[in-house]
C-alpha cells in the first residue's frame, strides 16, 4: 500500500524532528508507556490475541504485547516507523507491520480481537476523519472486542507551558488560546518541543465521538496524572521505590472525572457491541 496522504508538517515532525520511541522508552517520558501498559493490560481477556496496533509507529506497545504472547500487527502511515517495527520479527516476535491509514484499515470485518488506537487521533485534526477511524476500528475488532483510544488533553499545552517557562512568549500564550478555545493545535513555526499540528481534546468530547462511532464505553482515565508536569520527579523515576509513588500518585486520581483532564494524555477503553 503506498503512504496515506498526510499533513506535510506531521510527515516532517516524525521523519525528521522527533523521534517518538524515544520518547517514551526512556527517562522519565517512560511514565506514559507503563501507565499505558498497565492499563491496558488489566483489560485484556485471558489467552493470546490477535492485537492491530493502529498508528502503532516503531512498535514499541507491539513489543511488549509480542512479548506477552500475543500475535500483532503494526499499522503506520509512516514508511520509517514501519521499517523499525518489521524489525521486532527479527527478535522472533509475532509482530508484523505494514503500511496504513486508520481511517481506511484493509483489514476485514471483525478480524482482530483487540485495536490500539494510541496515536491517530492526536493528527486527524477534522471530526469527519477522527469519525472514520473510531469507525473502522470498531468495523476490524470482533464483537465483544476492545479498542483503547488515546487523546492529547485539551490542555496539555497549558500546563506544559507552565511546567518549562513557556507561558511568558506571546507567540507560545496564542497557541495555548486556540487550543483551549478549540482544540485545534498549531505551531507554525515549528519551534522545538511545541508538537506538530494535532487535534486536542476534551474529556467529555472523546468519549462523545466514541459513543457516536457506536463503541459502548467501559472506562475513561488520565494517564499521567499531575506528575507528567514535575520535570524534577526524573530524579525520583530513576529509583525504584520513587517510581512507584509516582506510579499510585496516577493510579490514584486516574478515574477521578475533575482531574482526568489533568493528564497529558487520556485514555478510554471501549468496547465494539455485542448487538
Amino acid at each position: 500500500m503506498d503512504a496515506p496522504e498526510i499533513r506535510a508538517e506531521i510527515v516532517e515532525h516524525y521523519e525528521h524532528d522527533y523521534d517518538e520511541a524515544r520518547r517514551i522508552s526512556g527517562g522519565f517520558g517512560e511514565l506514559e508507556l507503563v501507565r499505558t501498559r498497565e492499563i491496558i493490560r488489566r483489560h485484556l481477556p485471558p489467552g493470546y490475541l490477535r492485537v492491530l496496533d493502529v498508528g502503532g509507529g516503531t512498535g514499541v506497545h507491539a513489543q511488549w504485547l509480542a512479548e506477552d504472547g500475543h500475535r500483532v500487527v503494526v499499522v503506520d502511515p509512516m514508511p520509517r516507523h514501519v521499517v523499525a517495527a518489521r524489525a521486532l520479527a527479527e527478535g522472533g516476535l509475532a509482530v508484523e507491520a505494514e503500511l496504513g491509514d486508520s481511517r481506511r484499515l484493509i483489514q476485514g470485518d471483525a478480524s482482530v480481537d483487540v485495536v490500539l488506537l494510541l496515536g491517530p487521533l492526536y493528527h486527524l485534526t477534522d471530526r469527519v476523519d477522527r469519525m472514520s477511524a473510531w469507525r473502522e476500528s470498531l468495523r476490524v475488532v470482533r464483537p465483544g472486542g476492545l479498542v483503547f483510544a488515546a487523546g492529547i488533553s485539551r490542555f496539555a499545552s497549558l500546563f506544559d507551558g507552565l511546567a518549562r517557562g513557556w507561558c511568558s512568549d506571546p507567540e507560545y500564550r496564542v497557541v495555548v488560546e486556540q487550543d483551549l478555545r478549540d482544540g485545534q493545535h498549531r505551531n507554525p513555526e515549528r519551534r522545538p518541543h511545541w508538537f506538530a499540528t494535532a487535534y486536542f481534546h476534551h474529556p467529555d468530547e472523546l468519549e462523545a465521538e466514541a459513543a457516536e462511532a457506536g463503541a459502548e464505553r467501559v472506562e475513561l482515565v488520565g494517564i499521567e496524572g499531575l506528575a507528567g508536569w514535575l520535570p524534577h520527579l526524573g530524579r525520583e523515576w530513576a529509583d525504584p521505590a520513587g517510581r512507584e509513588t509516582i506510579l499510585d500518585s496516577a493510579r490514584l486520581v486516574e478515574s477521578e472525572r475533575s482531574l482526568i483532564g489533568l493528564s497529558a494524555h487520556l485514555l478510554l477503553v471501549a468496547r465494539r457491541r455485542t448487538t
